[in-house]
């Protein structure tokens, strides 16, 4: 698809002005409109959204909304906002392209809750990808922390307890799935490759990929848990995925396997996996996504011994940014080209 010589894109978000100035370098033919005084201040890295405190005046967002209305394409959805989304939408007849900032941007689409007609007339894409490294990194990290009882230790150094020695587990000797070998997934078997690990990845396509052993349909994922060392969860939160890690597949597993979720929390069946770690069937679970964010005070992962909670702060960096930025550009240059865009948003079934 192309849209002319030119194309009049949209900051809906906040973004530094020199990553704006990189943008136009990168591709010319964007004429990028912005005004960093009508977005919601950055608190923080790659801080979309801006700080919730900070409030436009009537004037203001008006001058927002009509800033958003005049695109041809978006930086991101407007205020991370889906009902932001939908109102431009429905609006602008010219809007072709949104890219979110967030991987799983498919989600944000969808809580939009946009008619057929616009969800064909717009190209969604994602920053699918540019957080793969760091997320693949927190999932090497999860599993090593269970191989290695970080629990036990923790305890052991807080109660200054020196014991008999233990045999802990190598990661050259597991053999670890991991369930989505898309970006992220895709990075996660070349880390876990490099270690020495044997892999394995669950596919829809059949497609090979780079360092991974073994290629499971999702029809067999029941079977294969049964025999590998650790989980590395890296899929969107569609229909499709919703509780996938649930009963079945955790009544199935290799007991004392390692559980490391990097994906959407929804993927994990919560409670189902808080059964698994009490009888021992899981023996620890590095968790970055939660069913429900925040993570509310009342759930029992926050106190399990053998659940390690991060914040969904795993993918934050400060170069993530910039490889945004990079990545808007480069489907700006596609777009004007013709040529196929990258993460590129299913509209049915929304990943």
């Amino acid at each position: 698809m192309s849209t002319g010589k030119s194309l009049r894109a949209v900051v809906a978000v906040p973004l530094k002005e020199d990553l704006c100035e990189l943008i136009e370098r990168l591709e010319p033919r964007v004429e990028l409109v912005r005004d960093a005084s009508l977005t919601h201040p950055m608190r923080g890295p790659a801080d979309w959204s801006g700080d919730p405190a900070h409030e436009r005046s009537a004037d203001e967002q008006r001058a927002f909304d009509e800033m958003v209305d005049s695109a041809d394409a978006l930086f991101g959805i407007p205020d991370v906002d889906p009902a932001a989304l939908a109102r431009t939408v429905a609006v602008n007849p010219k809007l072709r392209w949104v890219m979110t900032t967030a991987a799983g941007g498919g989600g944000q689409v969808k809580a939009a809750d946009l008619d057929r007609a616009a969800l064909d007339r717009i190209v969604f894409t994602t920053s699918a990808g540019v957080h793969g490294g760091p997320l693949a990194e927190f999932a090497v990290f999860g599993v090593l922390a269970g191989a290695k009882d970080l629990p036990r230790l923790a305890q052991q150094q807080a109660d200054r307890r020196w014991t008999d020695r233990w045999e802990m587990r190598q990661v050259d000797e597991m053999t670890v799935l991991v369930v989505g070998l898309g970006g992220i997934g895709a990075e996660c078997a070349r880390r876990f490759h490099a270690l020495g690990a044997e892999v394995w990845g669950t596919t829809r396509s059949g497609t090979p990929v780079d360092g991974v052993d073994r290629l499971v349909s999702l029809d067999e994922l029941a079977t294969a848990v049964s025999e590998v060392d650790a989980i590395v969860v890296t899929l969107p939160g569609t229909d499709q995925t919703h509780h996938l890690i649930g009963a079945e597949v955790l009544s199935a597993v290799k007991p004392g396997v390692i559980v490391a979720s990097v994906g959407r929390g929804t993927v994990i069946d919560e409670t189902e996996l808080l059964a698994a770690l009490d009888d021992g069937r899981v023996s620890f679970a590095a968790l970055d996504v939660f069913e429900v964010e925040p993570l509310p005070d009342e759930s029992p992962l926050w106190r399990h011994p053998r659940v390690l909670v991060s914040p969904h702060t795993a993918a934050l960096n400060s170069k993530e940014e910039e490889r945004i930025a990079r990545r808007f550009a480069e489907n700006a240059t596609r777009l004007l080209d013709g040529e196929p865009m990258r993460a590129v948003v299913d509209t049915v079934e929304f990943y």
